[in-house]
């Protein structure tokens, strides 16, 4: 019940940087440390994506999975699977919901901005935008997880789960253990408008399967030093989000980078040229193993399919313990 990991992805299509650095880099790192369990939260989806608009998320599943495993995810050594195919995290979630008071969810900070965002008033918004937080409980405990990579901006929302395996575990007795947040420092990655972090909705990202040619055109598009403009002005690096990412992709050349820059001895244009042949030569190794598994279209299905029966193995145990806990008799016969 110890050491296990999970964390999840709502299917968003092909990632970018931001994903990356931001979790894709360290879900690697922490599978060679930990029992992993990474889900592609497809269900989640739901709460904000409906209609017609629906049938995005299989295409987007497939692309954002194969950035997964094109970036070291093992299925050997982690459990990867899609929410929507194990039911038995839907059933978990009705119980949750059932010990879970109103007041915990409608207090969540996320729940009032996500409702702002939609333009909505409360009374007009999902009861699953309500449960998300339930659901997310559910995700993480179904497979007896106790431990949930988060940056600090997320611990709240793992102290809300704490809370409800907590009351669950008062009222039928000791079933699962208490997440916890594994805390992970991650470098912000700023969007090539310079201004907004890195983001798909806002159109300032960098897909890390775009090609070198698609990626070195975007790169040439980002905002540098708004008070350079001419090229024989000295720039500020400091204030530079391309110098920034430097640091990421061109480390071995960042004094040289600070030097040019600083005396003009390059100019904006150059300076983005060697940051488009850092991050192409960074993503090249990543770019081909993806190419190689997209090649194979049953390729990301067979995989989600064995973690699916992987993972439902283990959750009729979860389902069939915690009915017997409340008194519901057993699920699976």
């Amino acid at each position: 019940m110890a050491n296990k990991v999970f964390s999840a992805m709502r299917p968003s299509g092909r990632l970018h940087l931001g994903n990356y650095f931001g979790a894709l880099e360290n879900w690697v790192r922490l599978q060679g440390q930990y029992e992993c369990v990474f889900a592609v939260a497809d269900v989640h989806t739901l709460t904000t994506v409906t209609g017609k608009e629906t049938e995005i998320i299989k295409p987007n599943t497939r692309e954002m999975v194969l950035d997964w495993l094109a970036a070291g995810l093992d299925p050997g050594k982690s459990l990867l699977f899609a929410q929507s195919q194990v039911p038995e995290v839907l059933v978990l979630h009705s119980l949750l919901s059932m010990v879970t008071p109103l007041g915990w969810l409608l207090r969540v900070p996320t729940f009032k901005e996500r409702v702002r965002q939609m333009n909505e008033t409360e009374e007009n918004v999902s009861y699953g935008l309500v449960g998300y937080p339930v659901l997310q409980t559910a995700d993480i405990i179904l497979l007896k997880a106790d431990r949930v990579p988060v940056g600090i901006d997320q611990v709240p929302h793992i102290e809300l789960s704490r809370e409800i395996v907590r009351r669950f575990n008062n009222l039928y007795g000791e079933t699962f253990p208490e997440p916890r947040a594994l805390l992970t420092e991650t470098p912000s990655i700023t969007g090539i408008d310079g201004v907004a972090k890195m983001s798909k909705s806002l159109d300032n990202h960098l897909e890390l399967a775009a090609t070198a040619e698609e990626t070195s055109k975007r790169v040439m598009t980002m905002v540098t030093d708004p008070q350079r403009q001419r090229r024989s002005d000295p720039g500020r690096p400091e204030v530079c989000n391309v110098y920034s990412m430097h640091k990421l992709f061109n480390p071995g050349k960042i004094g040289y980078v600070h030097q040019e820059c600083t005396t003009a001895g390059i100019g904006c244009v150059d300076c983005k040229k060697l940051l488009a042949e850092g991050i192409n030569r960074y993503l090249s190794d990543f770019r081909t193993r993806r190419a190689e598994m997209a090649a194979n279209p049953g390729f990301v299905d067979d995989v989600l399919a064995d973690g699916a029966r992987r993972a439902r193995a283990l959750a009729r145990e979860t389902i069939d313990e915690v009915y017997q806990r409340i008194g519901l008799g057993t699920l699976h016969g």
